[in-house]
Parts: C-alpha cells; sequence; structure tokens
C-alpha cells in the first residue's frame, strides 16, 4: 500500500491572496445587505443593528466589536489563525468603508441582496476559514466546535446565525427579518456543503 500523499501547506501568498479576496467577497455582500436594510448573524448582525440605531459606520463597529474574541482565539486556536483573523477583520473594515466610494445601486430588491449577498458572504468565509482565519465572534466559535468535536462549521455558524436575525423581529421590520434569515441560509448553506471536516486537507 502506498504511503497517503504529504498534505500541502499554503504558502504565505496563499494566505494573502484568500485573505485579500474573502473579505473582498464578503465586503460586498455587506454593502448589498447595508443597501437594502437587511442583517446577518454573529458578530456582524451585532454590528448591522448599532450601525442601524446609531448611524455610526459599519466598518468601525465590526471592527471595535471583535476586539473581546482575539484573546479566545489565541488561547483555543493558536497565533497564527488569530493573527490571520485579526488581518482579516481590519480588510473587512476597511472594504466596508472603501466599497460606498466606489459602488452604488440604483434598484436592488432586498430578495436578490439576500440571496447573491448571502453566497458571496459565503464564499468568502469558505476561502478564510480554508486557511485558519476568521471574522471572528461566532466564526471562531465554530472553527473551534468543529475542530475540537467534529461538528459541522456551516450548520453550528447557521444556528447561531438564525436566532440573532430572529431576535431581530423586535426593532427591524418583519419582511426584513424574513429576507435577512433567507441570505443567512444562502450564506451558511455554501459552508455547509463545503466545509467538511477532513474534505480539504492543505494547512
Amino acid at each position: 500500500m502506498s504511503a497517503p500523499d504529504p498534505i500541502e501547506r499554503h504558502s504565505l501568498f496563499d494566505d494573502a491572496q484568500a485573505l485579500v479576496t474573502g473579505t473582498l467577497f464578503i465586503s460586498l455582500g455587506v454593502v448589498m445587505f447595508n443597501h437594502t436594510g437587511l442583517l446577518t448573524g454573529g458578530t456582524a448582525g451585532l454590528a448591522f443593528l448599532l450601525h442601524y440605531a446609531s448611524g455610526i459606520s459599519f466598518g468601525k463597529i465590526f471592527f471595535v466589536l471583535n476586539l473581546p474574541f482575539y484573546g479566545i482565539a489565541l488561547r483555543k486556536l493558536g497565533r497564527a489563525f488569530t493573527l490571520k483573523t485579526f488581518i482579516a477583520v481590519a480588510l473587512l473594515s476597511l472594504f466596508a468603508e472603501f466599497h460606498p466610494l466606489v459602488l452604488g445601486f440604483t434598484g436592488l430588491h432586498p430578495a436578490y441582496a439576500a440571496v447573491m449577498g448571502g453566497l458571496l458572504m459565503g464564499a468568502g468565509f469558505l476561502m478564510l476559514f480554508r486557511h485558519r482565519a476568521s471574522l471572528g465572534g461566532v466564526g471562531i466559535l465554530a472553527l473551534y466546535l468543529q475542530e475540537s468535536r467534529g461538528w459541522r462549521a456551516g450548520k453550528v455558524q447557521m444556528a447561531i446565525d438564525c436566532c440573532i436575525v430572529a431576535v431581530a423581529f423586535f426593532t427591524v421590520e418583519p419582511m426584513r427579518v424574513v429576507w435577512s434569515l433567507l441570505g443567512a441560509v444562502a450564506l451558511n448553506l455554501i459552508l455547509a456543503v463545503n466545509h467538511k471536516p477532513g474534505r480539504y486537507v492543505a494547512q
């Protein structure tokens, strides 16, 4: 019986392009959600709620909200993961501020924004997860549970995200919340199908 092929490790360039491309995808989804008044789950969902309530930009709030989670990431998932996650959060915060300067929508239906924005964010998260990075918060918890208990990150994140968006029924127009739940399903479907334990072995 032949020996298994050695695990291919990501180069510094591999990680860099994944962090930039992944956060660009996610930030574009964030802009679509923001334009149509939608929400998402996790730390980003809380950032959206605070943004809508206070008028402070999503990028600034999102960056600050993630600060407490870096200590957990450092203890549970290691220095490299924490550093890449910090860079990803910083990039998303910057891109979320940059996109409105160069991109505008004359017409964008909330249903389309929910599905397309959710798929874009799901693809972006997949890139980050496969390069051992996240956007903090719920992403850190989902990856930790997948690595320690074998729970699929997509299913963990979907459950938490749907709960967070459901809470928004008390503060946001109900139909917006319905579209937001559709977006959460689209986002996490990408992860549930494509981010299974053992399927992707590069490090």
